[in-house]
């Protein structure tokens, strides 16, 4: 339980105190995630509903981890990329993707935490496993539907010159360059908001322990 703790706190300071991940935080991040991944498999470690939110945290991972393997090969080995516009896009796509199913998760642990902490018995019945696993499903799905559209819109806007003009490409076209935007303005503006959030919930347990 140590280790999450301070695996927990290292995630929180990389997604939800910096301003954004530096080469030395998303290194650790990334050996983090693979050992809290180790220890969570092992037997010893029971399934509760926060050990499965942990879990899914680490695996946001390797969405970081695909995009700085990636950068290191071709920085390395000097790898020529046929389509050097798309595949930019892709590998920050798969980063902001990482950021924002972090916070969210992040974001789950901290609420479980604070009710556990206030409404230990009234809330057992939603702090359960099959709970948490639908909850880590939904925050999946809608990343991954927000990076498709960012990837739509930057591939869009790429090739925007030589698409046709009554092609159905169009209507895609003015959709993901409306859409996009305001969700990233959306996205933006939830960040802070869950800044903000996860410090008050903090700020209560931590007081509402030293009282006790």
């Amino acid at each position: 339980m140590k280790d999450l703790r301070r695996y927990l706190v290292l995630k929180y300071i990389q997604y939800l105190v910096l301003s954004s991940s530096n080469a030395i935080s998303t290194f650790l991040g990334l050996m983090g995630s693979l050992y809290t991944i180790i220890i969570l498999q092992s037997a010893k470690v029971s399934s509760k509903s926060t050990a499965v939110l942990i879990l899914s945290l680490a695996k946001a991972d390797i969405l970081a981890s695909v995009s700085v393997v990636s950068e290191m090969v071709v920085w390395t080995f000097d790898v020529s990329i046929s389509s050097t516009a798309f595949t930019s896009a892709l590998l920050q796509n798969l980063l902001t993707a990482n950021a924002h199913v972090s916070c969210l998760l992040l974001s789950c642990v901290a609420f479980e935490a604070y009710l556990i902490t206030f409404f230990p018995t009234e809330s057992r019945h939603l702090r359960t496993v099959k709970n948490a696993r639908l909850t880590s499903r939904i925050i999946w799905i809608l990343v991954t539907a927000e990076c498709a559209l960012f990837q739509t819109d930057d591939l869009l806007k790429a090739s925007s010159t030589s698409a046709p003009t009554r092609s159905p490409c169009v209507l895609l076209f003015h959709f993901s360059s409306t859409a996009a935007p305001l969700l990233r303005s959306l996205s933006y503006f939830l960040g802070i908001l869950l800044r903000i959030v996860n410090v008050y919930i903090y700020y209560k347990i931590f007081f509402s322990m030293s009282n006790r």
